[in-house]
């Protein structure tokens, strides 16, 4: 505006001066010196009509130049007017700024009346200005430390007013604070958007502005506490109420309300709905009158179903409160706890280990009979719930604990277990020479569990077994055999040195437990045989039909070795080694010996049977003749060729039954004798075998005693065979009996079998020859007068084990011989014994 008065000023002097140039010279020119000046408004009458006389284009020059000569001096007078007007309206804004200057002055004095800090913040700026007292928060030279807050408040406070100041600038949203100073100071902190300006004001509070400010919070944090315990109460799912003193409700929440089917709050709360029962309601009453609380487990019904609630009330004012927390399970559980814990109480009485429960407070809280019984205590005393120590004290004073040198050290290390986290284990060696295994378990509740087990008999199990083991190391060691033990993976586990030296491998190799393919590798250079080592390895590794495997190995060294797999119960396998190199060759010249006697066996059965043969056919002849001779047809003989005739086939007739019982036993010994089985009479079989010695009795004036029990009867077998036993045993009887003795012949019938014993009179036989009397070709005559070639008894036993039956000899020196054959009634026993 003043630019503007200014350029109108200088148009107008220059149009006034060009205007009174024009004027002059116009003048100069036209008007002479004395023409008159009209009177009314000093022009010359002359010039004005001079100024008719002049040139059109003067003319105009001059109208142009009056025209704004005209504007010049309107504006002029204008800018005059207006110069008047602003120096006017100048003069009332300078009244008003004093008078805005006075009220400021005014209002700075009041506002700081009283301590306080203003920090102004202008529009986009970043350079707050501060006033006021800072020196009751920050030292009075450094004002600008005011804005770190962080200086004079805690760091939470900080924190809030930083981010309020914050908010103020950038989004203008007022704030009030009531913070504490790093001292202790009380002081508010307001903050409002102001003219464009971002102002915080800061001031102490003191006296009742405090008292009241600090009312205000509390009754703020009252409130917001109070409305969040009705949310809270709202939204738990236990009924809670509030009473009057007069026992209406004043307040119950929405639980109480379902509980109770009203349709809501103020439904239940108008017609005073109770969920207890009436004498339950009255022992609440008398309760809450009595002490001022109450707590017990009520039932109440709820939705139709009766639910156990642990019901609590509290007299608070005039009334009362209370809530109802449901139980049931609650209850379910502690019932099953119990059950349980009864069920645990029995099952660990049934243990065989001593079991003590102390808890906390370091008092016995349970234990079983097991306990009861390893220490000898008294059941009064255990059942007071006497202290740890009590318990170790009197265990100490009767001589059951372990002796130790420091007794109250060692109490104390062991009490260390209520203090622990993991379980420890310990043994104890008593006095009395048991070992108890002691575990002390800490419980998670509180407390030690002490569980004992007597290990003296685990202890003497483990010395003997250590013991067993040495002995079974220190025997494997000294044996000659070669053993290894394999385990079930195939890896050596257990060996001795002859195992090592047998095979002549490295015993730090074998105790690396190398595996059976690694063995197997090592001992191919001594024996190579891939079908016997296969073998060998599936005896190892195999899963089923672990069974013995024995083998003969003949290294390449020449030696033999027989080995024998073993499986052990535990999935192992033992291998044995036996070097059997002397023994093969023993057996193998016993082999080739006995292959030679049974050739030379062969040869003398084979002799025999030929010379029999042989004999036969000419005694056949010889016998033939004789028998001819002696008929009375061939023509009369005289008395000596009759003798010798006699002579003569008596003795064919010796050397026929001779022949006869060389092939019998001949034919025995090559098995192909076959009896020709049937039923045998004992008593004629007796008179039979008599009718063939009746001569010989005679001869030697022998009696012969028959003496056959009524029930013998007759039995399956080879009659021809049993009377040629008998024979045999009577010839025999009468060779070895004296002159004018006695020979006795019985049978008798047992349960199985039917027995015949033939006795003499005769010299006995000696108990260190008995034994050789039924061998072939043994005949001794011990001072008798009989003579044989030692075949008959050899025939008697060789007959009755033909038909499963057994022959025994009895005999005293000097008193007789008995010979007794069993022959078995068995059908089964006579037939597999002839096949």
């Amino acid at each position: 505006m003043s630019g503007v008065i200014v350029v109108m000023r200088q148009t107008l002097l220059s149009c006034t001066s060009l205007a009174r140039k024009g004027l002059m010279g116009l003048a100069a020119t036209a008007l002479a010196p004395a023409t008159p000046v009209l009177a009314g408004d000093g022009v010359p009458a002359d010039a004005i009509s001079t100024l008719f006389e002049l040139s059109r284009s003067d003319v105009a020059e001059v109208t142009a130049m009056l025209a704004l000569l005209g504007f010049s001096v309107v504006a002029a007078i204008a800018l005059v007017r207006t110069r008047l007007a602003a120096a006017r309206k100048e003069a009332r804004l300078r009244a008003d700024v004093a008078e805005l200057q006075l009220q400021a002055d005014r209002y700075r004095a009041l506002l700081f009346a009283e301590p306080q800090i203003l920090i102004a913040w202008p529009a986009g700026g970043h350079r707050p200005q501060i006033s006021g007292d800072t020196s009751m928060l920050v030292p009075s030279d450094q004002p600008q430390r005011i804005l770190a807050f962080g200086t004079w408040l805690p760091p939470e406070p900080a924190l809030q007013l930083d981010h309020a100041v914050e908010a103020l600038r950038e989004a203008g949203e007022g704030f009030m604070l009531n913070l504490t100073t790093s001292h202790g100071h009380a002081i508010e902190a307001m903050g409002r958007a102001i003219g464009g300006q971002a102002i915080v004001r800061i001031r102490e509070l003191s006296g009742l502005r405090r008292e009241l400010a600090e009312t205000q919070l509390r009754f703020k944090a009252l409130g917001e506490e109070t409305e969040s315990l009705r949310a809270l109460a709202s939204a738990l799912p236990w009924p809670i109420w509030a009473r009057q003193a007069n026992g209406a409700l004043s307040y119950v929440n929405a639980a109480y309300a379902r509980a109770a089917d009203a349709r809501d709050i103020p439904d239940a709360i108008s017609r005073n709905l109770e969920l207890l029962d009436s004498a339950d309601r009255t022992d609440l009453q008398r309760a809450l009158g009595a002490g001022g609380h109450f707590e017990g487990r009520l039932p109440i019904v709820t939705g139709g179903e009766r639910r156990m609630h642990d019901v609590r009330a509290f007299t608070l004012g005039g009334g009362s409160a209370g809530v109802a927390i449901d139980a049931s399970e609650a209850a379910a559980l502690t019932d099953a706890l119990v059950r349980m814990h009864e069920a645990h109480r029995r099952t660990l009485d049934q243990l065989s280990s001593g079991v003590a429960v102390f808890d906390g407070q370091r008092r016995l809280a349970f234990y079983n009979d097991s306990y009861r019984r390893l220490w000898d205590l008294d059941t009064a005393f255990l059942d007071s719930q006497p202290d740890d120590s009590s318990v170790l004290d009197r265990l100490r004073a009767s001589r059951k604990l372990p002796e130790q040198a420091d007794f109250r050290a060692w109490k104390a290390k062991l009490h260390e277990a209520y203090r622990a986290v993991e379980a420890a284990k310990d043994t104890w060696f008593l006095p009395d020479g048991r070992a108890l295994s002691v575990v002390t378990t800490p419980n998670p509740e509180g407390g030690v569990t002490y569980l004992f087990d007597d290990v003296t008999e685990s202890f003497a199990l483990a010395r003997r077994y250590d013991g067993l083991i040495r002995v079974q190391r220190e025997t494997l060691d000294s044996l000659a055999e070669g053993v290894a033990v394999f385990g079930s993976n195939g890896r050596v586990e257990l060996f001795n040195p002859a195992f090592a030296k047998m095979w002549r491998l490295s015993p730090d190799s074998l105790r690396e437990h190398p595996h059976i393919d690694t063995v197997e590798s090592w001992c191919r250079s001594l024996y190579d045989d891939g079908v016997a080592w296969r073998t060998i390895r599936e005896a190892i590794t195999s899963i089923e039909n672990r069974l013995d495997v024995a083998l003969k190995l003949e290294r390449k060294d020449g030696s033999v070795l027989d080995c024998m797999s073993r499986p052990l119960p535990d999935g192992a396998t033992m291998l044995t080694f036996q070097d059997i190199t002397d023994t093969e060759n023993v057996e193998r010249a016993l082999r080739e010996s006995n292959e030679a006697l049974e050739a030379a066996g062969q040869m003398k059965i084979d002799f025999v049977h030929h010379v029999s043969y042989e004999l036969r056919a000419p005694l056949t002849t010889i016998i033939g003749f004789a028998h001819f001779l002696s008929d009375p047809s061939t023509g009369p003989l005289t008395p000596k060729q009759a003798e010798y005739l006699d002579y003569v086939t008596k003795s064919t007739n010796a050397l026929l039954a001779l022949t006869n019982n060389i092939l019998d036993l001949a034919t025995i010994d090559a098995g192909a004798m076959k009896l020709e089985l049937g039923p045998v009479d004992a008593a004629k079989a007796i008179e039979a075998a008599a009718e063939g010695v009746q001569d010989r009795l005679a001869t030697d004036r022998i009696r012969l005693t028959v003496d056959v029990a009524a029930d013998v009867g007759s039995f399956v077998g080879d009659e021809r065979r049993v009377v040629q036993v008998l024979y045999n045993l009577l010839a025999n009887a009468v060779g070895f009996s004296p002159q004018d003795s006695t020979v006795v012949v019985s049978a008798r019938r047992t349960d199985h079998s039917v027995a015949f014993a033939v006795t003499d009179s005769g010299p006995g036989i000696p108990a260190d020859i008995k034994d050789q009397m039924f061998d072939w070709f043994v005949s001794r005559s011990q001072g008798s007068r009989h003579r044989g070639a030692g075949l008959g008894l050899s025939l008697v036993r060789s007959f009755v084990e033909l038909h499963g039956g057994k022959v025994r000899m009895d005999s005293v020196v000097g008193k007789g011989t008995t010979v007794t054959c069993d022959f078995p009634t068995d059908h089964i026993a006579q037939r597999n014994a002839a096949e």
